[in-house]
């Protein structure tokens, strides 16, 4: 058992979400539950009985109530939830329509914007009847290349209102990045804002959307948020109209269209390890998951204010709009978080009373070095959580939160993934907090760690599973037909149970999970995963490179991207030609995929069968053995990777 850092008093425990929550479960079904880890079993048992009891708790708005809870429980995939439902997603994150301020939009630089839950709904119909105008229908593609701003959750809503289905990335993308996936899926309409802010610098988008959009045949329209400017000149652009011209002159009723539970709402991406991302279609289980997540687990309410840090390509952006649904007051940050300085965004907590407090394992490490203590600059008296995702949280973080941001309030290090739109294991409310430890396997979610013959492990490492199915399953994948590559992406590895990739233990002295990483070749540096094959197809443009493979490091409580090269006979690695390399892959990617450091190699490492092993020179420069030499090519190309002086520093 690892060392306990705080635990709830008895009269918070009562007045949680969560203590409510096993009252009421305890009343509909005549049970007698006391504790998360009673709940937690009856609700991985009785799992028909536990999803209704969500959907009846959170507030589920439907215009036809479902006839079965699951059908096909026994199939993954294949279970089919809440049959005969009609409802709308975007009509459940706008059930409020009162004064209270539904969004605080703060941009690095900029004065904080508010946005009342009345203003919102209208802000929303006026852009949701322009696009019916348009003749947006259910299913159609919307998507968003946007800062994560009111804009852009205003334009999700509008477009899940109609039916429609929405996709959304980061402005720091680049071209290729974009096409790789709003290429796939064929949007009709394009929201882009003409600029960001990050680090004090301002970044032009609308000539980067200018070359994306000449590659996207179906696109009817483009709509252009003014940020950095005051209505920039957009004649160049084909179709494109300011946002406030867009809008529909007068705000109404908005006309939700009522759809069933399978009927596609969000499309995510995956890393793209292997080829082009991977297009995962996701539905309201991601609705009902979320509320799950952000009312039982995170004990969110109308009165708090929950900030994220996050992008709209990163799922913790989709998640923390969800929180509008629970009535809460969302706070939007878009800029970095150490500019103009490192306590920026304690600073906005502070002035915004923010009560949950989001962000990633990297930022606290970061913070922590750059000599911040929030707890002592600032007035965090309404703080009650941290959230702390994307990479293992480390002891250290785990006690400079304790110690320099505040003493009472719950650690929560969540884990899950874009694949669920949700997480595996995440925060307990009613619970205490054990160093490095997740407090809890997420409720509903039958996660067991497994062995390689698929053995259930407690108090050892071993692969994350999750042995039922769970609403927020993706739906399919894009131009799969068949469900062959949706089924290769889990399902292989152990028959009918998902195999989500990340390397775990569970506890069963605290029922804690801990995270060791990822057991695939996904790259994860700050955070935010990372395919290796969006960098190759970066590094493979450029001529004096003949090959190439990329690795996570660990280094200093995070992972950081090492770019190994095989140069053309003649070629020396300069300084100068590493930092084009760099210079590459940003551009056309994001600042994330940068290597943090480019190493001449003589060889790349090979299968048999032509597949390069990014896993086994993982091990190498670790220290760690190889153990399947035999199934490579060149084994003896492995050596070049022990000690490299580079990767010490």
């Amino acid at each position: 058992m690892g060392k306990m850092l705080w635990k709830p008093s008895d009269e918070r425990v009562k007045d949680t979400n969560m203590s409510r929550f096993i009252d009421f479960v305890n009343e509909k079904y005549g049970l007698a539950l006391s504790g998360y880890t009673p709940l937690y079993d009856w609700s991985v048992t009785e799992t028909a009985d536990f999803w209704a009891a969500v959907w009846e708790f959170t507030g589920i708005k439907y215009s036809e109530p479902y006839k079965e809870v699951v059908v096909d429980l026994d199939k993954m995939p294949g279970a089919k939830w809440f049959v005969g439902a009609k409802l709308n997603f975007a009509e459940n994150l706008l059930r409020y329509r009162d004064d209270q301020t539904a969004i605080i939009f703060a941009g690095e630089g900029q004065t904080p914007v508010r946005t009342t839950y009345r203003e919102l709904y209208d802000k929303v119909s006026r852009v949701a009847a322009s696009l019916r105008a348009l003749g947006i229908k259910p299913k159609d593609r919307v998507v968003g290349f946007m800062p994560n701003m009111t804009e852009s959750i205003i334009a999700m809503l509008a477009a899940t209102s109609l039916g429609a289905t929405w996709s959304s990335c980061s402005p720091d993308f680049g071209i290729k990045g974009v096409m790789d996936r709003f290429g796939q899926i064929e949007p009709k309409v394009i929201f882009t804002a003409d600029g960001y802010f990050y680090n004090g610098k301002t970044f032009d988008s609308l000539e980067r959307i200018a070359n994306v959009v000449k590659q996207l045949p179906s696109l009817e329209k483009i709509v252009v948020v003014s940020y950095t400017r005051q209505k920039p000149d957009i004649s160049f652009l084909p179709n494109a109209e300011h946002l406030e011209d867009f809008m529909a002159p007068e705000a109404g009723e908005i006309e939700f269209e009522q759809l069933p539970f399978d009927h596609p709402v969000y499309v995510m991406y995956s890393s793209g390890t292997t080829g082009l991302p991977k297009c995962m279609v996701q539905g309201p289980g991601v609705l009902i998951n979320h509320l799950k997540e952000l009312i039982l687990h995170t004990d969110l309410s109308r009165k708090d204010t929950i900030f994220y840090f996050t992008t709209c390509g990163w799922m913790m952006w989709n998640w923390l709009s969800s929180a509008l649904g629970v009535g809460a007051t969302l706070l939007l940050y878009d800029g970095s978080p150490f500019a103009p300085e490192a306590s920026v965004l304690w600073d906005l907590a502070d002035k915004e009373k923010v009560s949950v407090f989001g962000t990633s394992a990297k930022y606290l490490s970061a913070l922590e070095k750059a000599g911040v203590k929030p707890g002592k600059q600032f007035n965090l008296e309404n703080l009650k959580a941290v959230l702390s995702t994307g990479s293992p949280l480390s002891s250290d973080s785990f006690e400079f939160v304790y110690r320099d941001i505040k003493e009472d309030l719950c650690l929560s290090s969540i884990s899950g993934g874009t694949d669920l739109n949700g997480c595996f294991a995440l925060g307990n409310p009613i619970g205490p907090v054990y160093s490095e430890e997740l407090q809890c396997r997420g409720l509903g979610m039958k996660v067991e760690s497994f062995d390689e013959m698929g053995h259930s492990l407690l108090d050892q490492k071993g692969e994350l599973v999750c042995t039922r199915p769970f609403p927020s399953m993706p739906l399919y994948f894009w131009n799969d037909p068949d469900g062959e590559r949706y089924h290769n992406a889990y399902f292989t590895v152990y028959p009918n149970i998902w195999h989500h990739g990340d390397y775990i233990e569970i506890k069963s002295d605290t029922g804690g999970v801990i995270i060791y990483g990822r057991s695939d070749a996904t790259l994860n540096p700050g955070g935010v995963r990372i395919g290796t094959a969006e960098i190759y197809r970066q590094v493979e443009t450029i001529d004096e490179v003949l090959d190439s493979l990329v690795v996570g490091q660990n280094w200093d409580n995070d992972v950081r991207v090492i770019l190994f090269v095989k140069l053309r006979e003649g070629i020396s690695l300069t300084e100068d030609f590493a930092k084009r390399i760099k210079k590459t892959v940003r551009e056309n990617t994001t600042p994330r995929h940068v290597p943090a450091k480019v190493i001449a190699v003589a060889d790349i490492p090979y299968t048999i069968s032509g597949k390069k092993v990014e896993l086994a020179v993982k091990k190498i420069i670790h220290g760690e053995p190889v153990a399947n030499r035999d199934a490579l090519a060149n084994p003896e190309s492995l050596d070049l990777y022990k000690d490299l002086k580079e990767l010490q520093s």
